[in-house]
């Protein structure tokens, strides 16, 4: 497992190097924005780990940059900033999970085992098959990519892309947000159940059409997807 950690507090640095070497993980370390920025957009990782608070260039920047560009591996926010606001930031821009500090480094350790064993299954669709097809949607499993009306979707994060494709497969069922939790995310997801309120909210932004809200909230329960017309429940 190759990872990079864009971190400018060295003791933190140093604890989570120390413990990769334990775990056989072949850990680069950047202690500014930009140059962390510039090499996780030019090299090859398993998983970006970033601080949010960094100089140069911020790490919600950071990733809400990458997302734009397309870089489709798992991120992982650290931050001191425990408001709930700022975890659902960054979520939103684009982040697959985040650990507070202080943190331990099992804790850590589990956060990137769970991420990247999600986005490793992703790889392991079959060849011909993973295509599915609706009135509106055309959604390629094996190349993750997905057409509206003919029209690419693109920037889609790939979480953003399990969500859809599992609603799609399941149009007009009703859904708890634990229920997205243990199907979409896996029984080892970290965070809670705002994920799935963020993620469901960037689908929202990214698909939807006056005519097309396609994402429906049903209050108290959960979600629902419907490629009928209507206004929300």
């Amino acid at each position: 497992m190759k990872i990079l950690v864009i971190e400018d507090n060295e003791s933190v640095s140093t604890m989570i190097e120390m413990f990769f070497s334990k775990e056989g993980i072949e850990g680069e370390f950047a202690k500014d924005g930009l140059e962390g920025y510039k090499r996780a957009s030019e090299g090859t990782w398993d998983c970006l780990i970033i601080d949010w608070m960094l100089p140069g260039m911020d790490g919600i920047s950071i990733c809400r940059k990458l997302r734009k560009e397309n870089y489709a591996g798992p991120i992982i926010m650290l931050t001191a900033k425990d408001s709930e606001s700022d975890q659902v930031l960054g979520l939103e821009m684009g982040a697959d999970d985040y650990v507070t500090k202080p943190f331990s480094p099992l804790a850590l350790m589990a956060r990137i085992k769970a991420v990247t064993r999600r986005y490793g299954s992703l790889k392991e669709q079959p060849t011909e098959e993973g295509i599915i097809e609706t009135n509106h949607f055309k959604i390629n499993q094996n190349t993750r990519e997905v057409l509206l009306n003919g029209k690419p979707v693109l920037n889609l994060t790939p979480k953003e892309f399990d969500l859809l494709s599992h609603f799609v497969q399941h149009p007009k069922q009703v859904f708890s947000r634990e229920q997205l939790l243990d199907n979409v995310w896996g029984y080892d997801f970290y965070g809670d159940d705002r994920t799935v309120d963020v993620h469901i909210k960037r689908l929202r932004t990214k698909i939807a059409t006056d005519k097309q809200p396609f994402f429906h909230t049903v209050w108290g329960v959960g979600y629902r997807f419907d490629e009928t017309t209507g206004d929300e429940l």
